[in-house]
């Protein structure tokens, strides 16, 4: 049996940014260039939506949706390492590994972290480099640092 999909997207201060979801959960949010095709709405991404309007309204911190994404066992528990990172805060790639007692996976987590499917609500962006410098972002170091920075102002922290 297909598993059936639901999309739509939402203009933010970022960009476009698409919600794929199932009948289970949240499958995906990523950054567009433009839409990519018409809206479908369906169970779980009117919810995506409307938080993370919240989320860049400076309202919510906290997002209260299920999330299936697909990756291996590692990006599997990276990913569920990064939904610990409290807002406002970041940490790095050696933390993470740290945290999956693997201080030896440092590069694997930088793979799993890039390899996130579920952009934002999966917040890989709070991850930074062990000297505190922005890396990688698969949505691009501006959005990277316009995250942070739009957590920082929200939690009135200093993320670096």
């Amino acid at each position: 049996m297909i598993e059936e999909e639901f999309g739509g997207t939402i203009d933010t201060p970022i960009g476009i940014i698409e919600v794929i979801a199932s009948t289970v959960g949240v499958k995906s949010i990523s950054f567009l260039e433009k839409e990519s095709r018409p809206s479908r709405p369906g169970p779980f991404v009117e919810d995506a939506l409307t938080q993370l309007r919240e989320f860049f309204a400076g309202t919510r911190e906290q997002f209260s949706l299920p999330v299936v994404p697909t990756g291996t066992a590692f990006e599997s528990e990276v990913w569920n390492e990064l939904q610990r990172i409290p807002f406002g805060q970041t940490c790095s790639y050696l933390n993470i590994a740290n945290r999956l007692n693997n201080p030896n996976a440092i590069r694997a987590v930088g793979r799993a972290n890039g390899a996130n499917p579920i952009a934002i609500i999966i917040p890989c962006h709070r991850v930074i480099g062990s000297d505190g410098s922005l890396t990688g972002y698969a949505g691009g170091l501006w959005r990277k640092r316009w995250l942070l920075d739009h957590e920082a102002r929200i939690s009135k922290s200093t993320l670096f």
